[in-house]
């Protein structure tokens, strides 16, 4: 059983030959690349110039000697976007600024700096109105030279018998909107002015759209799961009532949903959202979401066998493999085992399970911890 195999079998709820193992698919399953140089040091392996397939988060992009190395399950396409592309550091005193396509300007501290933090929104009007909205200097995120390269990488991960998973063009809407008008600016909008609001949402919505359908018309044939990353949990509850995102997110994620559905509809949906989203599963099941990322075990309601129990016959869960806020930086190699023992338990039985972390491994997470999870999805992951 090859790579692919095991993954599709394990999205079709079935078990295969193990629990599949995914590091690195997209920007919220990857490795910091200090935490990556680590791991490579660990490992015994030589030293190489480490790309990164997102430079303001700072992920490494896996390499085939350390895929291989560690038997990770799927590959991931990256296209050219604002984290990857373009980006210009630019000497700021005590940091290295970057504006990116959209006008957003991000700092990263030159001392220790890990990641690179938005510091200024393009639409910072307290008026702020549609039109505004509607003649702001938009990227043309559609453009097919976003696709550079990737049919090739995606048929040669296809013929080597990997599982091919597609990166979304930017944040989910509701995520994205926050980085365009700030995060406080759009809560209070989308209670003071929600015509602006969903104007906002709407264009979002296009620019998506119109991604999607560069990016699956190229690349739809070899793709096997797409993602789509929006945050809506906090570590206890949600970031807007589940009545706001009903009325005014969760329409616009289903057409986009739909797309999906219709340009590539033998791929698996993917959606990430931190935090406590249990209340909102049941729209997101409505909204043609196949697979959910990732299982934040330390949040409020998260419990892993509970949802298992209540939703593990419709969705596949991606993640949730050890607690990456606690266990895997500061625990034991022996309690990270413990950890990862308890959340395969819970999430394996009967298929619909890819290991994975909660988000990406952090810089500050020694090379032993990882290798202790790996090691122990190896003994426990085996059906």
């Amino acid at each position: 059983m090859n790579s692919r195999e095991r993954i599709l079998i394990t999205l079709n709820h079935r078990e295969p030959d193990r629990i599949p193992f995914d590091l690195g698919s997209c920007q919220v399953t990857g490795i910091h690349v200090v935490a990556y140089r680590n791991l490579r040091r660990a490992l015994g392996l030589p030293e190489i110039e480490i790309a990164m397939c997102d430079a303001v988060q700072q992920l490494a992009t896996i390499d085939d000697e350390l895929g291989r190395r560690l038997n990770i399950d799927t590959r991931g396409l990256y296209p050219l976007n604002s984290h990857n592309w373009q980006v210009v550091e630019k000497d700021a005193g005590e940091y290295w600024a970057y504006q990116d396509e959209w006008g957003i300007t991000h700092h990263r501290p030159k001392d220790d700096g890990l990641y690179f933090s938005v510091v200024q929104v393009p639409l910072t009007r307290p008026d702020l109105t549609a039109a505004d909205i509607s003649k702001h200097d938009w990227p043309d995120v559609g453009h097919p030279q976003r696709m550079a390269g990737l049919r090739e990488l995606a048929a040669a991960s296809r013929a080597a018998g990997f599982a091919v998973v597609l990166k979304d063009a930017f944040a989910g809407i509701f995520e994205f909107a926050q980085r365009i008008v700030g995060m406080e600016n759009l809560l209070m909008m989308m209670i003071t002015d929600e015509k602006t609001s969903c104007a906002l949402f709407e264009k979002l919505l296009e620019l998506k759209l119109e991604y999607w359908q560069t990016a699956l018309s190229e690349l739809g044939d070899l793709v096997d799961v797409v993602t789509y990353a929006d945050d809506y949990g906090t570590q206890t509850s949600q970031i807007i009532s589940p009545d706001m995102f009903r009325r005014l997110i969760k329409p616009r994620v289903k057409i986009l949903f739909e797309t999906f559905a219709s340009l590539a509809p033998h791929a698996k949906r993917f959606f990430h959202s931190d935090g406590n989203v249990r209340p909102l599963i049941p729209d997101f099941l409505e909204m043609g979401v196949d697979i959910l990322n990732p299982i934040h075990i330390r949040a409020k309601d998260m419990q892993p066998a509970a949802l298992k129990d209540d939703f593990g016959k419709d969705l596949v869960f991606w993640g949730g493999g050890v607690d990456t806020q606690g266990v895997l930086p500061n625990g034991t190699p022996a309690e990270v085992k413990d950890d990862v023992r308890r959340n395969i338990e819970a999430l394996a039985p009967g298929g619909g399970y890819v290991f994975n972390t909660i988000h990406n491994i952090q810089a500050d997470v020694p090379p032993e911890n990882i290798m202790a999870m790996w090691e122990a999805l190896q003994q426990y992951g085996v059906y």
